[in-house]
């Protein structure tokens, strides 16, 4: 049984728990504390408002154990804010958040609230159809270093991308019904253990 936490100080954190439940194998859990992120083999950082969870992270002191965590190989899957908090650079913004993956990205490059979409793409490494995605204020990725994999474009954006024990999307896979992003994360922790 694999335990995959899900950082909950903000955003759809209850979404990507019933996600995770619903796999087989699979404890989902909400991690609030640093004490908690010991009893986890994986961390999912939520979509939701970025700048609010960044400060939260500071508030509660949870982000040099969760720094460390991840640079000594916690799986970890960024979801919107999520990937916002793992980028080394943001455009426009003097600081990041955790920098941990070589990634700089555009906060709400899609525009407001109102702005929000849904489309499909086919994304081979995690399923053979195409899956639904849904962009919520959603930045996307303007630059990555060499070893970032590029797992995913939206109109010649980058909206998908994978480093070492890191995953990101811009979009909300928690939103759609569809499992096959929760199954990928969950097999890259397996096959990390």
């Amino acid at each position: 049984m694999l335990t995959i936490g899900v950082l909950a100080l903000q955003g759809a954190v209850q979404e990507h728990l019933d996600c995770l439940n619903l796999l087989p194998d699979i404890k989902g859990i909400a991690v609030k504390k640093t004490a908690e992120l010991n009893t986890i083999d994986a961390l999912i950082l939520p979509g939701g408002e970025s700048t609010t969870m960044g400060k939260l992270l500071r508030e509660f002191n949870l982000t040099p154990k969760l720094t460390e965590k991840i640079r000594s190989g916690l799986p970890v899957w960024g979801t919107c804010a999520g990937m916002i908090l793992l980028a080394k650079n943001i455009v426009d913004e003097p600081n990041c958040h955790l920098g941990l993956m070589d990634i700089t990205v555009r906060r709400n490059a899609y525009g407001s609230q109102l702005d929000s979409f849904s489309t499909t793409a086919l994304i081979p490494e995690v399923s053979r159809t195409p899956l639904p995605l849904v962009f919520i204020r959603a930045p996307y990725v303007e630059a990555a270093s060499p070893d970032v994999k590029v797992l995913s474009t939206v109109a010649d954006k980058i909206v998908a991308v994978e480093q070492r024990n890191m995953l990101a999307t811009a979009f909300h896979p928690e939103l759609t019904g569809n499992l096959d992003f929760h199954k990928y994360f969950a097999a890259k922790v397996r096959n990390k253990n």
